[in-house]
């Protein structure tokens, strides 16, 4: 086999889907150091801040409104909520218009374990981004711009 494989991209550093995995792969890293002690994952912490941004808008907060703002799988969701639901960090009960939906809230328990994973999340996202300084709001401005573009494919 003497072909070579044709790139696009010439190099790595030039690819930037290359460089959003390595990107990705060291902001998880980081944390997950953070949310380790904490005994969460990334993704339970990721619920349960839809569920304090969503309890701040209105009190009945749904597993499917979780599910959409995140663009996660329902059932995903409904399985990581079960889990926090064991470990006392929320309750969901049903809802009392729709017996199809659950409606998903914070225990006391949950909102101080929430806002101390908040804030080690936010000081460590600080760090991790502090070396592109006063660059940050483009850098948020287009992750966001391609969020959108590309969400509903």
């Amino acid at each position: 086999m003497s072909d070579k494989i044709n790139f696009l991209f010439k190099s790595p550093e030039e690819s930037p889907g290359y460089l959003l995995a390595q990107l990705m792969l060291l902001w998880q890293r980081k944390h997950k150091k953070v949310l380790d002690p904490l005994d969460l994952t990334q993704t339970q912490f990721v619920l349960l801040s839809s569920i304090a941004w969503l309890t701040n808008k209105s009190d009945n907060v749904t597993q499917v409104e979780i599910a959409n703002l995140n663009n996660f799988d329902r059932m995903m969701v409904s399985k990581v909520l079960r889990t926090l639901q064991t470990k006392k960090l929320i309750i969901r009960q049903e809802h009392e218009t729709d017996t199809r939906a659950k409606i998903v809230r914070l225990t006391s328990h949950g909102e101080k374990v929430l806002q101390l994973a908040l804030t080690k999340i936010e000081n460590a996202d600080i760090e991790f981004f502090s070396s592109i300084g006063d660059k940050l709001s483009d850098f948020n401005s287009n992750m966001y711009k391609l969020i959108e573009a590309n969400k509903n494919e």
